[in-house]
């Protein structure tokens, strides 16, 4: 949701300081592997209890996260490679981050407490996997009300607001797990909608091929007659 709305003037706003970066050397390869190592020490601080410095190194995950497009923008190497490579860093970001959670809810709680982030991760991979599989198949689904940037902010507000953590990753299960429906929706209603079109050139394609089948069948029938 909000990278729907905002995403197109954070990259705006973002391209100088990417060209700034470029001219500086910095690869935007090395910004994304930065990021995920920012979140492994994230993750790390929130399992060890140290919820302040794991806000920390989250807010500053979100830094190298974001400007490694703006980097590779700059540099003319923007392209299916670094989406590749970008995307799994954030599946592995988010693993990082919801362990180090999953860890400090069985030291602090119980060790069923633990099975909520990982409910959370659960069901947040499984959005990433129906996006990725319905653009393998040439559909849209993009959007829901849960997306990774609302995660990570409402994972904040937990760190930051201790006593709350447990609530919000209930808000944030239930909120993701209707995001995954909202996509699953969007996804089946696109092809359904293609299934028609699909049976009816099938539908063609095979009556051309009778057609062609029967003209050859004909031709080479009348060519023996004539012998």
């Amino acid at each position: 949701m909000l990278d729907g709305r905002w995403k197109a003037s954070i990259e705006r706003g973002l391209k100088p300081v990417g060209v700034k970066l470029r001219r500086a050397g910095i690869n935007a390869d090395v910004l994304t592997g930065v990021g995920v190592a920012m979140a492994a020490a994230s993750g790390a601080a929130i399992a060890t209890g140290h919820l302040s410095l794991g806000l920390l190194l989250l807010v500053l995950t979100g830094l190298p996260d974001a400007l490694d497009g703006a980097v590779a923008k700059a540099a003319g190497t923007a392209g299916p490679r670094g989406a590749f490579f970008d995307s799994v860093a954030d599946r592995i970001s988010d693993t990082f981050l919801l362990l180090g959670v999953a860890w400090y809810l069985a030291d602090t709680q119980s060790s069923h407490m633990a099975l909520l982030p990982m409910a959370v991760l659960g069901a947040s991979l499984i959005i990433s996997y129906e996006r990725a599989r319905a653009e393998a198949l040439g559909f849209n689904a993009k959007g829901g009300i849960m997306e990774r940037a609302e995660r990570i902010l409402l994972l904040g507000l937990g760190l930051l607001f201790q006593s709350l953590l447990v609530p919000i990753l209930w808000i944030m299960l239930v909120l993701t797990v209707v995001t995954a429906v909202q996509r699953f929706i969007k996804v089946w209603r696109q092809a359904s909608k293609e299934r028609p079109a699909v049976a009816s050139t099938r539908r063609a394609s095979r009556r051309r091929a009778a057609r062609s089948t029967s003209t050859a069948w004909r031709q080479n029938l009348q060519s023996r007659r004539r012998r």
